[in-house]
């Protein structure tokens, strides 16, 4: 048998062990996980989540795992689904519910992929509590340190699932978090001036981490604990804009009509020179056929790849951010009742699938006009968050509660022992407690927690890692072909929009294909930056 070990079981290992499945011969495959309980991942885990923490997924968009995970709802009793506040009878494929919830759904979809190999002939083992502290390549084979000790196995093929990578606990105080899941859901928040950096779902969590201790969310009124009353919180950005809540559109999508992807292919065919502008033209040309009267109201004919972001964010800038919230949240639940799709969204969230595939084209230069212009749009677009969220953020400020800032560009951020001060140029803020919500950020060779397999990498000389179609590691020889490397923060430099379940499960079907034979196209990278 082919020997496969499976380096985390979150999603991407979780989608990698069922693509496996698919394989013509028998496999033995060794999942290693470091929490307590395989088959969940991090995202949906009870210890780094609360029940008012909501999936940013419908059933709709989730690839299935055996069944959808509608389905699996169906399947669970009334009394389960009623301690997450879930009403079966009104369950339905678009709904948005606790992140907790769907882990519970890919623990059980894990338990059976472990039945179906095992029936199938399979070997396999499952290690829990299990960290992998070094991958040891050569060309005999892979070994592994597992909690510092050596491994006694040698496995063919490695598959690197590590999901997201946030700070450790051991880096947080009672007064800093350098992210919401660094410790923030076992800590104990006192009523004080709680500052939030970022205004995304992510900040969301954080702030819902916090009140959660001193009040209850009831008929979509927050009522605050007696004794709770300084609490204060702040949630910043440099803009200070918050995001769109979820909104209807046809799913599967509807193909474009002027940028497909074979039209992407033959720009990228014509070189990086003016890659960006040329692309741009023809999402103006898309865009355009979809929804004039929205193209004329932006004037989208005079924008360009720069001026886009501005013109994106123009109306939110114009409102208070919990006005134009609370404006768009019953613009957007009017229009789902409807089954209303505004056309110029729901072209700009199909394209930014397609634009994604020229970032690893681009010349420098335009790597960067992309990550500050075009990025940021895509990233508003197919980030939009559930509408409950929203309701939620706008019952803690009824309740007075909870405000917005906009930071701009110019900011220094002082982490102190016991306080964090953040001056602009027109304002000092000071908080007792400070959660760093701004998200993962791409990562690079250096930062690889394999200590042999990082020492490999580095003697390529190149600071991203080169991987194939299959994902597999393609320098130095001792690990071409061996190492899969699914590792969402190390893919983010060349597919900025990776993260996702459906991306998780594409990239584990890819490298699935690994365990038969290695592919032989390279992606390229892009030359890392600091900015």
């Amino acid at each position: 048998m082919k020997k496969i070990a499976i380096i985390g079981s979150g999603p991407t290992g979780i989608y990698t062990f069922y693509a496996l499945l698919k394989n013509p011969q028998p496999l033995s495959v060794s999942v290693f996980e470091q929490a307590d309980e395989a088959g969940v991942g991090m995202p949906y885990n009870d210890d780094d989540n609360s029940r008012l923490m909501l999936a940013n997924i419908a059933s709709i968009e989730i690839p299935p795992l055996f069944m959808t995970y509608l389905d699996w709802l169906k399947g669970q009793s009334d009394a389960h689904l009623a301690r997450f506040k879930v009403d079966k009878a009104r369950l339905h494929d678009r709904q948005f519910l606790p992140r907790i919830l769907l882990g519970e759904y890919f623990r059980d979809s894990f338990r059976s992929i472990i039945e179906e190999a095992k029936k199938r002939g399979f070997q396999v083992d499952i290690h829990e509590s299990a960290c992998v502290t070094d991958i040891i390549p050569s060309e005999a084979g892979i070994t592994l340190s597992v909690d510092d000790s050596d491994f006694p196995e040698r496995f063919d093929l490695a598959v690197i699932a590590t999901g997201h990578v946030w700070p450790d606990e051991d880096k947080a105080t009672r007064a800093f978090f350098p992210s919401p899941w660094s410790g923030l859901m076992d800590a104990s928040i006192p009523p004080c001036r709680v500052g939030i950096m970022g205004t995304s779902l992510s900040g969301l969590d954080a702030a819902m981490a916090v009140v959660m201790q001193h009040g209850a969310f009831r008929d979509d009124k927050f009522v605050l604990d007696d004794g709770s009353e300084a609490l204060n919180i702040l949630l910043m950005s440099r803009t200070g804009i918050l995001p769109e809540a979820d909104f209807y559109c046809p799913i599967p999508y509807e193909p474009l009509s002027v940028l497909t992807e074979c039209v992407v292919e033959t720009e990228i065919g014509k070189g990086p020179d003016g890659l960006l502008d040329r692309i741009f033209a023809l999402m103006v040309k898309e865009l355009q056929l979809a929804d004039p009267a929205w193209c004329k109201k932006v004037s989208l004919h005079q924008q360009n790849a720069d001026s886009i972001r501005e013109a994106w964010f123009e109306d939110r800038k114009r409102h208070g951010p919990f006005t134009w919230a609370e404006e768009n949240l019953n613009e957007v639940e009017r229009n789902k009742r409807e089954r209303r799709t505004v056309a110029w969204r729901y072209t700009v969230l199909r394209l930014h699938e397609v634009v994604q595939e020229i970032v690893p084209h681009l010349n420098e230069q335009d790597r960067k006009r992309f990550k500050q212009g075009l990025a940021r749009v895509f990233i508003d677009n197919y980030a939009a968050i559930p509408p409950q969220s929203i309701r939620r953020l706008l019952a803690l400020r009824e309740a007075g509660i909870i405000s917005v800032a906009a930071l701009g560009d110019d900011y220094t951020l002082d982490v102190g022992s016991d306080r964090t001060v953040i001056t602009t140029k027109e304002t000092v803020y000071r908080f007792d407690v400070f959660i760093d919500a701004r998200g993962q950020k791409p990562l690079k060779t250096k930062d690889l927690p394999f200590p042999t397999l990082r020492k490999q990498l580095e003697t390529t000389g190149e600071e991203i890692p080169d991987i194939g179609e299959d994902y597999t590691l393609k320098a130095p020889e001792t690990v071409r072909g061996r190492i899969a490397f699914g590792a969402i923060p190390w893919l983010m430099h060349d597919r900025p929009f990776v993260q996702g379940l459906a991306e998780c499960a594409e990239i584990a079907e890819a490298m699935a294909k690994a365990a038969e034979k290695p592919a032989t196209g390279l992606r390229r990278r892009l030359p890392y930056s600091e900015d």
